[in-house]
């Protein structure tokens, strides 16, 4: 007799994201893989003395979801700090930070994230002196949701020797006032963390902390596996010793992030990163931000901003850069991934991989594009030419619809072409979903329902709305396919590692305005339970 199962999940609705055994009522799990997935009949027939029997009462069991754009460490070391997810207006921001320091007298620095470009006071101009007037006897930062602005306080100013300025790398700026001080706005991270490096950093014991707190939100919602997007060998080492410990539930693939300053000899650390990995811990990439973001005009466009006609935005490398980058990168068997959010940023990163296509030979590279908030229709055919996949977060185009500020620094006359799911998809472009947490929330089930509910902007527009099956599959098979790991999850296969989720519900018939509300009641990573609400 075959050894008994781990544990059963019986009477679900599963749906496999395997075309050749699409559904299914029950799945077996053996020494963290899927020994099972067939009816309630044959895998009762598996089960042993020591086997945990789950009813799923007809809820949906899918493989573990995938969310392909996260920053982990990011996310989670901003937990303790002031928030202002749910924050309506700039009263009500004034009202959180001096609620946080007076219960925090003692805390040398205030940091605060996930702000609105929208809650901005006097037309979206947010000034030291503003910050000034909500605490002015301790250093503080305010840093936009999309982690890309932030704004400071003079005395945070001051202490980083800002107040009159300073030279930043290419796309980073210190922002100048009329008088000749800085104004208080610091635009991309080359810019802010001129002053967020003055705040004392957790010791080890608060970092694991805060990333215990992290891990726990994202196995809430049925989340297994995250596509990284910072990291170095330093943070690798990190989440290795939590794996170590026991304490990581979930996968990470991590990259090193380089930067235009970064020599090619630099990337045997990517390489070294590679020949390090873990069941848990995966390395094979580098990443780079090519531009910035739309909101502080640092995202790179092809023609002139809307609301700005004297600038297209900067680019973070030049072109020269970038490709001399994507070329060695891809020469080493290494993935490479690319931040790119304007239509100009998205031509000069296709361009790179296309001379390192001609340069090195076409191979099955998977080189990835993230974010693409505005795409030049005569690129669009140069993703599946190209083999490129379009890793694309979907809560995004719902902060960045006419009244944000994102729809009106792009102009009406590029909102057609903006955040083309759809219209990639229809090219035969490969694309895999994710949140960018700490940005937007981690809950993928917002995401979904970003994702089935996108209505266009104005008359005549494509829709870019997608069906529910394309959706599941962006958060699983793609999202596996998008780290090379199709042969090992995405799918509830025998075989396959023991990575699902049972929802709290019948997502199928789960109307998308409900579908936030969704969770995981059962989340099992490496065949271990990892989080679990009523199973």
């Amino acid at each position: 007799m075959a050894q008994p199962a781990d544990l059963i999940i019986t009477h679900a609705r599963a749906i496999t994201m395997d075309p050749a055994q699409p559904r299914a009522e029950a799945l077996a799990v053996r020494a963290g893989r899927i020994a099972y997935i067939g009816t309630n009949t044959e895998a009762l027939g598996m089960r042993g003395r020591q086997t945990r029997l789950v009813d799923a009462a007809g809820r949906t069991l899918l493989p573990g979801l995938i969310d392909s754009h996260y920053h982990l460490l990011w996310g989670s070391l901003t937990l303790d700090d002031i928030r202002f997810e749910g924050v309506g207006s700039y009263s009500e921001m004034a009202n959180v930070v001096r609620g946080y320091a007076a219960a925090h007298p003692t805390k040398p620095w205030l940091a605060g994230y996930g702000l609105a470009y929208n809650m901005l006071p006097d037309h979206g101009s947010l000034t030291r002196q503003h910050l000034d007037a909500i605490i002015a006897d301790r250093p503080l930062i305010v840093v936009a949701f999309d982690l890309h602005t932030a704004w400071a306080n003079t005395k945070a100013l001051e202490l980083a020797n800002l107040l009159h300025g300073a030279v930043c790398a290419p796309g980073n700026e210190i922002v100048l006032a009329a008088d000749g001080t800085a104004s208080g706005e610091l635009r991309e991270p080359g810019a802010y963390n001129l002053v967020t490096s003055l705040i004392p950093a957790p010791d080890v014991a608060q970092m694991r902390g805060l990333l215990q707190k992290g891990l726990a939100q994202a196995a809430r919602y049925g989340i297994t596996s995250i596509h990284n997007m910072d990291g170095d060998a330093e943070q690798m080492a990190l989440y290795q010793d939590l794996e170590r410990r026991g304490e990581l539930t979930l996968r990470i693939s991590i990259p090193l992030l380089a930067t235009p300053e970064t020599p090619s000899a630099a990337l045997a650390e990517a390489l070294a990163m590679r020949d390090s990995q873990s069941a848990l811990v995966t390395s094979n990439r580098v990443k780079c931000f090519l531009d910035g973001v739309i909101e502080s005009y640092t995202a790179l466009l092809l023609e002139a901003y809307a609301d700005r006609q004297d600038t297209t935005g900067a680019a973070i490398f030049t072109a020269e850069q970038f490709t001399q980058l994507a070329t060695e990168a891809d020469r080493l068997g290494l993935q490479v991934t690319v931040h790119a959010i304007g239509d100009g940023a998205v031509r000069r990163t296709l361009d790179g991989f296309a001379y390192a296509q001609q340069a090195n030979g076409r191979r099955d590279s998977r080189h990835r594009i993230e974010h693409i908030e505005v795409l030049d229709l005569a690129d669009l055919r140069r993703f599946s030419d190209l083999g490129v996949i379009a890793s694309m977060q979907p809560v995004h185009a719902v902060i960045s619809t006419p009244g944000q500020v994102w729809a009106a620094r792009v102009g009406q006359q590029r909102w057609a072409r903006s955040f083309p799911w759809q219209t990639l998809r229809a090219s035969g472009a490969q694309l895999a979903f994710g949140s960018d947490w700490p940005v937007v929330s981690q809950n993928p089930f917002l995401g979904m329902q970003a994702a089935l509910t996108r209505q266009p902007w104005a008359d005549g527009q494509p829709d870019q709305a997608q069906s529910l099956s394309d959706t599941l599959a962006a958060y699983t098979v793609a999202g596996a396919y998008a780290e090379f790991q199709e042969a090992h999850k995405g799918q509830l296969c025998v075989g396959m590692l023991a990575d699902l989720v049972v929802l709290s519900g019948d997502i199928e018939a789960t109307p998308p305005d409900q579908m936030p509300d969704m969770t995981a009641v059962l989340t099992i990573c490496n065949g271990r339970v990892v989080y679990e609400n009523g199973a």
